[in-house]
């Protein structure tokens, strides 16, 4: 059965027709283009495929859509300007603190560390590693990533200031 739904992604709405059983992961990929999120484990333990829903992070490979509806939803495309593709200050910050390496963890990296910095402003390391435990870096890049976050705090705050 197929059904009629409209997603807010990354401010805009569109309307879609799919079973209702089809992951977030699958609808941002395949039907709306969106690569910045990555299918990984397919359990929702490595976080490559992180999303923000509501300002929150969650796992789009085991998220059904249909519980997207009415929400908020912005990809890693979603973070930069839209009008004039200026990054966001954690995005800068991971480019400026070489924060990745292969890059496949960065998107989750990056959109959990948006995440915090929205409700935390100015993390302690320890606040850094608890909120991107659950995600998972095969490269090593642990301490550029942590060093990205911290940077990207002085940048929200100096842009705050200004």
């Amino acid at each position: 059965m197929t059904n009629t739904f409209e997603l807010t992604v990354n401010g805009t709405a569109h309307l879609l027709q799919h079973p209702g059983e089809r992951t977030l992961l699958d609808i941002l990929r395949d039907e709306l283009g969106l690569k910045g999120a990555k299918y990984g484990c397919g359990k929702a333990q490595c976080g490559a495929c992180t999303v923000l829903i509501d300002g929150s992070p969650a796992r789009a490979c085991v998220l059904r859509a249909k519980r997207a509806f009415g929400r908020v939803i912005t990809t890693l495309e979603g973070l930069a300007d839209p009008v004039t593709g200026v990054l966001c200050p954690v995005q800068q910050a991971f480019l400026e603190c070489e924060g990745a390496q292969c890059g496949y963890c960065l998107n989750g990296m990056v959109m959990t560390a948006a995440a915090l910095l929205q409700n935390n402003p100015s993390p302690t390391r320890d606040d850094i590693r608890l909120a991107l435990r659950h995600n998972l870096c095969r490269c090593g890049t642990h301490l550029e990533i942590i060093a990205s976050v911290e940077r990207a705090a002085e940048l929200m705050r100096g842009a705050r200031n200004d």
